[in-house]
């Protein structure tokens, strides 16, 4: 007998509902494009839950640089750190679920590094909006949320091709044991790469439909793998961020970091290096009395996250109008144009328009700015 789960309705009765086969792999292939959520990002990152954009369904890609289209992947999605997620989807009474389709999977991620430039990810993005009656523009800002500028955004794009930081994902009704084994070895294996599956169960009962996914492959050994050789949870250091953003951005984004974390020993008393299993961060924290006021966090993806939503509930700056001077100071930086909504929220700003030392200073100045603004109040 199929697996059943149970609703309860408004009214008390409680509804079987039994697990149902697909009709086809079209369906699910829709639901994900129309539901992206269904990707569980939550499950992949609690701490920083991945959301998708849609760039295209049926995406084509090559084979050499001049050839012509050789695969079409069922999905390509970018999460909000621009990591680009291939996505095979097949059905668990498809026998290429075992093995053939890992072999698929392999040959897109390998290509795609190579013959995907970050120009056609954008054309293909813009053309699909175009097909679907959508404006590109306001779907992105509205993907964004205002936590990263838009260049800067395909900026880390190009970043995340270029060094090979992908994500595959094999999505089906049922994963079977097998092809969870390959994934979890695979996953374990690649530094770089991520490789999961995502199991995506359909519940009927009653004209009612219950979707359930689940995130397959986070072994505690490929956590491992992820961090750099580091245990799980494993608290970053000063020297292993600094090894890390190096890797991932070059010297010129790790020698901004430095001068960042330089300036802000004397004037902040703690400082919070994280516990991330595949990004590292520092985070100053200024403190008055009893009260700790977090600033921002410098991540090893090249971007300084800022701490609005947590400011927000912290004396002086409870105020949307002081958070939106300090917003306005760090708009003041050539090429920042962080929103007004993104005062209850986190943004980030790219490392790269840190780089020269008058954005570098205008940075510096409205921290500055924050620490006398806590200065100046009563008495916390």
């Amino acid at each position: 007998m199929n697996a059943g789960i149970y609703l309860v309705k408004g009214n008390d009765q409680l509804v079987r509902m039994d697990e149902q086969p697909y009709g086809s792999e079209d369906l699910l292939q829709e639901l994900l494009a129309k539901y992206p959520n269904l990707l569980a990002g939550d499950q992949m990152d609690s701490a920083r839950p991945r959301r998708w954009l849609l760039i295209k369904r049926e995406a084509e890609l090559a084979s050499d640089v001049d050839g012509s289209n050789r695969w079409s992947v069922d999905h390509l999605f970018l999460d909000q750190d621009g990591i680009p997620t291939i996505v095979e989807v097949k059905r668990s009474s498809d026998t290429r679920i075992r093995r053939e389709v890992v072999g698929q999977m392999l040959d897109y991620a390998a290509n795609a590094v190579v013959y995907w430039p970050v120009e056609k990810i954008r054309a293909m993005f813009e053309s699909r909006c175009a097909a679907a009656g959508k404006n590109c523009e306001q779907e992105l800002a509205d993907f964004l949320s205002g936590e990263i500028e838009v260049e800067n955004f395909w900026s880390q794009v190009k970043t995340n091709f270029e060094a090979g930081r992908i994500r595959m994902l094999f999505v089906a009704d049922e994963i079977p044991a097998e092809l969870r084994r390959i994934i979890e070895f695979l996953n374990e294996q690649m530094k770089s790469a991520e490789v999961l599956a995502v199991e995506i169960k359909q519940f009927t009962g009653q004209g009612l439909k219950t979707l359930v996914p689940r995130v397959i492959g986070q072994t505690a050994e490929a956590e491992r793998a992820k961090s750099a050789g580091g245990t799980r949870g494993e608290q970053w250091t000063e020297e292993k961020f600094f090894v890390e953003l190096e890797k991932n951005c070059g010297a010129a984004a790790a020698q901004t970091a430095r001068q960042i974390l330089e300036w802000s020993k004397p004037r902040f008393q703690s400082f919070y290096w994280g516990r991330g299993v595949k990004a590292g961060s520092f985070a100053p924290f200024y403190i008055q009395g009893d009260t700790d006021f977090p600033s921002f966090a410098v991540w090893t993806y090249g971007t300084v996250e800022i701490y609005f939503q947590h400011l927000k509930n912290r004396p002086v700056f409870g105020s949307e109008n002081i958070r939106l001077e300090l917003l306005k100071k760090l708009n003041s930086i050539s090429g920042v144009t962080l929103t007004e909504n993104t005062i209850s929220k986190r943004p980030n700003i790219s490392l790269d328009l840190l780089k020269d030392q008058k954005s570098l200073e205008l940075f510096f100045d409205a921290f500055n700015w924050m620490i006398q603004q806590i200065k100046n109040a009563p008495k916390i």
